[in-house]
């Protein structure tokens, strides 16, 4: 008999459809059937000795919420019959109906809990935290959407628990350590992290988006070409990317499309029909592995009048010097044509990326600076510190690709001016393991109409040091501000084409950001989780704004 091993996932959500991500222990037919009728099927896909199924459900009502139950060849394996499981509501697909607005929850950065009743280093898991609020009112609010924002899995940062798993199969002496290094090591990865009980039930009643950062690969993943240049030379880095792109694929990417996309999708396809799909789904991760043009993990989801545009920031690089771009021109092209598509059709724009545009503006002009020494203009010698600083340091966000930091600015510009422009356009990051909202300013007449925001929430549940809570303080300050402009005048870095400046935060601590929309209006709030004594885990407001002009 086949068991659950994974899942459910609630993935894809519209109107009247939405797609199931399961794992099964053997192949099979995989069932959603709904409480009102309706329901899908698929078979099983097999990738390197496991089995997945993307289930299609059609046929649901707009606007109502319908209790599920997940089937694999008509033995019922969701919902669980153990503990904690019936102390939870039925998962339900809650779908938008027609004028409705759209609650949008969002963070990124996420170690896996661990096990019940083992102390938590790093304090309450918001995504527990939420679980149990939805839990504890399943009619009242709830968000329409999860946009989890890269590092959804640590293959470079292992639990102890793991480490022992590790240790268990292979000699952790050998590179890459206590590290990942295969696709069925990725695997344990999101067991340990999906089977949480409570996050697995949110995920099974709470529609998701995802994107990798580089975590999900390793810390750093595709810095720059010498980076990518000395990865490539050791002896584990292909097999750990290759799996690395395989399990992403698998586990998140196949859930961000639509049944109509998956439909026209090649691999999907080729995965599929072969009786053993870890041939096709390498050859592919292989191909984009070699050159980024060849994929886009980029998509667009559109949630009444919002359009998310989910960009990857990662992957999508041009890494040559003098040449370094955050998105091949491909990405860009897509880019453009999608938040242009259509104007007038969405009253909101939220751009998904895992890297913050905006950063504190010391980060800023550091890393505009590392871009100048790495590319040779100051000299062989500085280029050579200009690269160790930017490994070190992490300097490789937006600002670090000064010229499509311009150009991100440019297309904000435009989508955001005009008769057809959106109430507001938001950029949505992680990564920097603090939360903060800041606003850019266009000179002269080049303002946009639409309220431009940057709002970056991390993490979800990570560790926040005492050097980064004291350093991106000080990275917000008056004297950082000036001493990031010695280093852009060494430089001769220039005036980035905007202004901008820090009107909430930072915060500290596991926390999410959730935008609201109705109409042209959109209110954010910011909630940290909080655990006191033996009480469940809680999300406790912080500070919730008006965004919209």
């Amino acid at each position: 008999m086949a068991d659950l091993r994974l899942g459910p996932l609630l993935r894809y959500i519209d109107g009247s459809s939405a797609t199931v991500w399961v794992e099964t222990s053997r192949p099979g037919t995989a069932e959603v059937r709904c409480a009102d009728g309706s329901g899908g099927s698929a078979t099983t896909f097999q990738v390197a000795g496991h089995h997945y199924a993307l289930v299609p459900v059609t046929g649901l009502t707009p606007g109502t919420a319908t209790p599920y139950e997940v089937f694999v060849d008509g033995t019922r394996v969701w919902p669980l019959p153990e503990e904690p499981f019936p102390s939870l509501p039925p998962s339900v697909i809650a779908t938008p109906g027609p004028g409705d607005g759209a609650r949008i929850a969002f963070g990124s950065c996420r170690w896996a809990s661990p096990p019940a009743g083992e102390p938590d280093p790093v304090g309450p898991d918001a995504l527990d935290a939420l679980a149990t609020r939805i839990a504890a009112d399943p009619g009242g609010e709830r968000p329409d959407v999860l946009l989890l924002l890269g590092d959804q899995v640590y293959a470079d940062e292992t639990s102890d628990a793991t480490r022992a798993w590790l240790a268990a199969r292979r000699d952790l002496s050998d590179p890459p350590g206590d590290q990942v290094a295969d696709y069925e090591e990725y695997t344990h990865l999101y067991y340990e992290s999906w089977l949480d009980p409570h996050v697995r039930w949110l995920l099974s009643t709470v529609p998701t988006c995802m994107i990798f950062d580089d975590h999900d690969v390793i810390d750093d993943w595709n810095t720059s070409e010498s980076w990518v240049e000395d990865m490539r030379a050791t002896s584990w880095w292909r097999e750990r990317v290759l799996s690395g792109l395989m399990s992403y694929w698998v586990h998140q990417h196949v859930g961000n499309l639509s049944p109509a996309e998956l439909a026209a999708d090649p691999v999907f396809t080729a995965v599929r029909e072969n009786r053993d799909g870890t041939d096709a789904l390498r050859a592919f991760a292989s191909a984009a592995e070699a050159d980024a043009a060849t994929v886009r993990w980029s998509y667009r989801r559109d949630f009444g009048r919002v359009r998310l545009l989910m960009v990857d920031s990662r992957a999508a690089r041009v890494l040559e010097e003098g040449k370094r771009s955050m998105l091949d021109p491909g990405e860009w092209e897509w880019l453009r044509a999608q938040a242009g598509e259509g104007r007038g059709s969405y009253d909101h724009l939220l751009i998904g990326t895992s890297l913050p545009w905006l950063l504190p503006h010391l980060v800023h002009d550091v890393e505009a600076w590392s871009s100048v020494l790495c590319r040779g203009a100051k000299g062989p010698r500085w280029a050579r510190l200009g690269e160790k600083l930017r490994r070190a340091a992490d300097l490789e966000h937006w600002s670090a690709f000064p010229e499509s930091f311009a150009d991100l600015a440019k297309l904000i510009a435009a989508t955001g001016t005009g008769p057809d422009a959106p109430a507001t356009v938001c950029v949505l990051s992680g990564d920097v393991h603090h939360a903060y909202v800041a606003e850019p300013r266009w000179p002269g007449d080049r303002e946009p109409q639409a309220r431009v925001v940057q709002l970056t929430c991390s993490p979800v549940h990570n560790s926040i040091p005492l050097s980064i809570r004291l350093g991106f303080r000080f990275g917000w300050s008056a004297p950082a501000r000036l001493l990031g402009r010695l280093f852009a005048r060494h430089g001769d870095c220039g005036r980035p084409p905007v202004k901008w400046r820090r009107t909430g935060g930072p915060w500290f601590g596991n926390q999410l950001m959730t935008l609201t929309t109705r109409g042209r209006s959109a209110v954010l709030r910011l909630e940290h989780a909080e655990k006191k004594g033996d009480t469940k885990a809680r999300l406790r407001t912080v500070r919730e704004t008006e965004l919209s002009r």
